[in-house]
């Protein structure tokens, strides 16, 4: 089964004190690139979290760098193209979907361009915005 991985699955993996690092450490280590994929934008969310973490949890750019690095070598990378993401802005305007929202929105499109039959959020509210084509393939680690 192909699996997306959002970004708040994604940064639990790199923190072993993190409360959702063993579910999404295990689910991580599970995918490979021929069946596990995370958006482009993921890599941007994830090194910007990573190294503006508070205190003892904030890392270097070089660690963050190798940190991406690791999800570059386990997961495909999905982006979309410039006429995909204005169609994306638009069914999210249609839908009511406004402020940060608008970035797993964007994910959800990178999931069904994919064909990803399920979608890995700890964050499923956001998700649960873009209706039931990406309702149904939700998913916690």
């Amino acid at each position: 089964m192909k699996g997306f991985f959002d970004t708040s699955v994604l940064v639990p993996v790199f923190y072993g004190d993190h409360v959702h690092h063993q579910a999404s450490l295990a689910l991580f280590i599970r995918f490979d690139k021929s069946i596990g994929c995370c958006g482009a934008h993921s890599l941007a969310e994830v090194y910007s979290t990573l190294t503006r973490m508070p205190g003892k949890h904030r890392i270097s750019a070089e660690q963050a760098r190798l940190f991406i690095a690791d999800i570059r070598e386990r997961l495909s990378i999905v982006a979309l193209d410039g006429d995909e993401y204005a169609d994306s802005l638009e069914q999210a305007a249609s839908r009511g979907i406004v402020g940060g929202a608008i970035y797993d929105a964007m994910l959800a499109q990178c999931a069904s361009k994919a064909k990803a039959e399920a979608i890995y959020s700890w964050n499923l509210r956001h998700y649960a915005l873009c209706g039931d084509e990406i309702t149904l393939r939700l998913r916690t680690p």
